[in-house]
């Protein structure tokens, strides 16, 4: 018996990958430590408003022009639209700039994806964010994720998105790294952004990297140029070695980003 699902997910480069579904006990995690964050802001928030709304109604018994009960709707309906915002604000921001985690998932370390692997834009994560109360009326979004292979609540339906724990560092399987590689990944280390690739783009270099003894010849080929064009723009090098082949430097690339992984461990 598995404790988590697996899904498997074609990227457009036409590689196939597997991901860990996060399962509704880290998700559940992750949402508590991000509610009493949440719930810190908007108590430090309400504080604000109390004395906003004091000194207001301070004005208004020094100019009672203002009914005061029509004060107090405009108020409440202002503090309710606020609140919701700061809500859906958190989660939206914070999942658009960190490629898929608030503070919740980076410390329980899963990640929102879309559903060809890719990280996940403003309108999945504003989408997401907009959804999340009908998920959390009557636990609606927990029966859903239980009830359901790919694990999604309704705001990961609309969105197409998933929610997978985050890929930790893993030694080669079951391909070889040649010697050229080693030597160009040191190289990489040091005078590259190898740091800015994803998760995600390291871990469909590593799945081409297993399987390309699979592939034809033909169609290997290809891919790898594909892939090899595809990092060297993702980790802004200008120039790569005239001798050195797609190949290699996808093992390069590899090699770098664990190098950089067990730089920051």
């Amino acid at each position: 018996m598995r404790f988590f699902n697996k899904v498997a997910l074609q990227t457009p480069e036409s590689v196939e990958l597997d991901f860990t579904l996060a399962g509704i006990g880290n998700r559940a995690y992750a949402l508590v430590i991000d509610d009493i964050i949440l719930g810190l802001i908007l108590v430090v928030f309400l504080l604000i408003w109390a004395f906003f709304a004091y000194f207001l109604y301070q004005v208004i018994n020094i100019d009672s022009l203002i009914d005061s009960k029509t004060i107090d709707l405009w108020l409440f309906a202002i503090n309710l639209l606020i609140i919701f915002s700061i809500y859906v604000g958190y989660f939206t921001f914070f999942e658009t700039l960190w490629q898929g985690q608030t503070p919740g998932k980076r410390l329980v370390k899963i990640r929102v994806i879309r559903e060809d692997g890719r990280p996940v834009r403003l309108p999945q994560a504003t989408l997401r964010a907009l959804l999340r109360p009908l998920d959390d009326v009557f636990f609606l979004g927990m029966f859903l994720i239980i009830f359901n292979k790919s694990e999604k609540r309704l705001g990961d339906w609309l969105a197409g998105t998933l929610v997978i724990q985050e890929e930790q560092n893993l030694p080669p399987k079951n391909f070889i790294i040649s010697p050229e590689a080693e030597i160009l990944a040191q190289d990489l280390v040091d005078n590259s952004a190898i740091a800015d690739l994803l998760p995600e783009d390291f871990a469909i270099i590593r799945e081409y990297l297993q399987r390309r003894e699979g592939m034809l010849v033909k169609g290997r080929r290809e891919l790898s140029v594909k892939l090899a064009h595809q990092a060297k723009s993702l980790i802004k090098l200008e120039d790569i070695p005239d001798e050195t082949s797609a190949n290699i430097f996808l093992e390069a690339v590899y090699l770098a980003y664990q190098q950089q992984f067990d730089r920051k461990g």
